[in-house]
């Protein structure tokens, strides 16, 4: 279930990029030739700037693909360098947890309120919160599975591999 959910939110982030591409193209294609903006593309910038970064976390965290500097620890034993992996996910948790706190009030009071961005169209404010809170909260559901599965592997005496292909690319 979680993968299936993880492939969804993959798959939600590219239609956010592909909609940043035509937005930015609408955008300046407008300012060019028309003398004219689209309205309020700042702002709808800024929410699928959001959507693009925060959805993937989850997938990227279940494929252990996030941007890591092994120069020492790829040299360490391989216990050690389990050790690490452990750490990491678990100080991943620690790190993430404010960020859930803090998205949950803001997504709560922006549907409360009902709070919207000053512009031309008015756009409201709690997409953008709630995409951010429901994609950091997933990446913590994730990490917190991973340090499950990887603290039992320990335990057992086998190694943690350093990536685990969850979510392959698909060749077109």
């Amino acid at each position: 279930m979680l993968h299936r959910l993880e492939k969804l939110l993959l798959d939600l982030a590219v239609v956010a990029v592909l909609g940043l591409g035509l937005l930015i193209t609408a955008q300046v294609a407008m300012r060019t030739f028309l003398n004219s903006a689209v309205p309020d593309a700042i702002v709808m910038v800024g929410e699928l700037m959001v959507a693009a970064i925060v959805l993937p976390l989850a997938a990227v965290t279940a494929n252990r693909a996030h941007i890591a500097v092994e120069v020492v620890s790829n040299r360490l034993p391989q216990r050690a360098q389990d050790a690490l992996l452990v750490f990491g996910t678990l100080f991943g948790l620690l790190a993430l947890a404010p960020l859930i706190y803090s998205g949950w009030r803001e997504a709560h009071e922006a549907l409360v309120e009902g709070g919207y961005f000053f512009g031309d169209l008015n756009l409201p404010r709690w997409p953008g919160r709630v995409i951010f809170l429901f994609g950091v909260t997933l990446c913590w559901i994730r990490l917190a599975l991973m340090l499950v599965r990887d603290v039992g592997r320990m335990r057992r005496g086998e190694s943690i591999p350093a990536a685990e292909p969850v979510h392959r690319v698909e060749e077109v």
